[in-house]
């Protein structure tokens, strides 16, 4: 493989590394606020495979492109463009969150859903982001195979999950109710 696409691997590598840490530091202390006031915490097992399909990410990738020969499409601007915007959603999901986002499902009594910025038009748009992520970051490296098998968890993943939050915030307005 050439150095440059070696190079556009690292940079990418480098920059999902980031993300991910600074998500993780957001949500851990956002987390630790919303427990302080009493948030109940769902479906803890169901961020393990969360978990393992994003750590999966980077070695998937990197072994596809070395061993499997993946090469960047002709039309890697297409998941270039894709993977900013997918970025930009998840940007913008976390600040409608505000102080509510986390990895976890934290539901804290009596507090109302969020329904501005992406909630408005989409039930769960930092899963969306994370599903456009894990399709075209692979791709823009030509590592369909990657994209295809992570893509694929994820939606049984999210699809988990999106039950249980469904569970948890019904099971709140319940006793909101009451």
């Amino acid at each position: 493989m050439s150095p440059a696409p070696l190079r556009g691997l690292t940079l990418y590598l480098v920059a999902l590394a980031f993300q991910r840490g600074h998500e993780l530091l957001i949500s851990a202390r956002n987390a630790r606020r919303l427990r302080a006031r009493g948030a109940l915490e769902h479906g803890r097992t169901q961020l393990l495979p969360l978990i393992a399909i994003h750590a999966a990410l980077p070695v998937a990738l990197t072994l596809e492109v070395l061993l499997a020969h993946a090469r960047p499409p002709a039309w890697w601007p297409v998941p270039l463009v894709v993977l900013v915007l997918a970025e930009l959603l998840r940007l913008w999901s976390m600040a409608a969150r505000g102080e509510y986002w986390t990895a976890r499902v934290l539901v804290v009594q009596g507090q109302p859903r969020v329904r501005t910025g992406p909630y408005r038009w989409i039930a769960h748009p930092s899963y969306a982001a994370a599903a456009l992520e894990l399709l075209a970051g692979p791709l823009l490296f030509g590592a369909w195979r990657t994209a295809l098998v992570l893509t694929v968890l994820n939606a049984f993943a999210i699809a988990a999950r999106v039950r249980t939050e469904r569970r948890a915030l019904a099971k709140e307005a319940l006793r909101t109710k009451w």
